[in-house]
Parts: structure tokens; C-alpha cells; sequence
């Protein structure tokens, strides 16, 4: 079950093809700092990795970003380190905190949780909710929530 936040801001943006949903992980990542959560949530098919491919292109990643389902997580280099992971696979957070996706590392770089709603109650309230709509060849709909002051600056880097 989704844990509710509050959340200090919203904004929402479409976007009409991959490349655009690329372009907008990419802008996104301009205002990543160390530390950051970013928490994917979206249906199959709805661009989750997509986004993260442009997040990561963002941060300077110059490696292929896939996704992580099988292998759960992926540590790329760039700017900051982006830890991308995948929780499809969990059941809740109990698998999450078993399978050692959470650790100390990610302090020093940005994590990008897929299906973010797994990690239930022990999804950290500061981050940025991104919660997209839509599948195929549909345009996608972008709910970008700052759960905290500190996040607003994701939702102004794309004003």
C-alpha cells in the first residue's frame, strides 16, 4: 500500500514520445544533489526507464541504462552516481531491505527507484514523486510531487 505524503508541490507535464520523456529526465537530473530519492511510480509500459535513461543522460552517464528487474539494482557514473533500481520483482520492503538496496553509498548519489511503492513504509519522506500515466503509444502524463522544501528545485528546473 502507497504511503501518503504530504507534499510541499506539484506539477504536472506531458510529454508526446520517448525522446520527450528522455528530454525531461534529462532536464530533471540538472537539479540532482547528492543524497536525492527520486520514486518512480507508472504501470508497465508507461516510461518509467525511459526517463531514467534521460535522468541519467542528465547526470552525464555515458553507459547504456536498462532496466534493472532482474539484477534489481545498476550503479552508474556520472556527475553524481546513479543508483537505479527496479523493486517490480519485491513484494514489499522486507524483500527490499533483504536484497540490500538501501545502503550508506547512495548518500553520495542520486537513487531512482522504479515501482517505488514497494518499499512502503520505509520510503524516505524526502524525495521527489513522479508519477506517470499513460502506456504505448499514448502521451504520458507527469505528476511531479516535492515532498519536501528542498525538492521544490526539481519542479523549477523545468519552468
Amino acid at each position: 500500500m502507497p504511503v501518503s505524503q504530504p507534499r510541499v508541490a506539484v506539477r504536472t507535464i506531458q510529454t508526446a514520445s520517448p525522446e520527450a520523456t528522455r528530454t525531461l529526465g534529462a532536464t530533471l537530473a540538472s537539479a540532482a544533489r547528492a543524497g536525492d530519492l527520486i520514486a518512480l511510480r507508472g504501470e508497465l509500459g508507461a516510461g518509467k526507464t525511459q526517463f531514467a535513461k534521460g535522468f541519467g543522460a542528465g547526470l552525464g552517464v555515458t553507459a547504456t541504462i536498462n532496466s534493472p528487474s532482474y539484477v534489481l539494482a545498476t550503479e552508474y557514473l556520472g556527475r553524481l552516481p546513479l543508483f537505479h533500481l527496479d523493486l517490480y520483482r519485491l513484494d514489499d520492503a522486507a524483500d527490499a531491505l533483504a536484497g540490500g538496496l538501501l545502503d550508506e553509498r547512495q548518500a553520495a548519489g542520486v537513487t531512482l527507484v522504479e515501482w517505488a511503492e514497494r518499499f512502503g513504509p520505509i520510503l524516505p519522506a524526502g524525495r521527489l514523486d513522479v508519477e506517470i500515466e499513460g502506456s504505448g503509444d499514448d502521451t504520458r502524463t507527469f505528476r511531479l510531487s516535492a515532498t519536501e522544501p528542498g525538492f521544490e528545485r526539481y519542479l523549477e528546473a523545468i519552468r
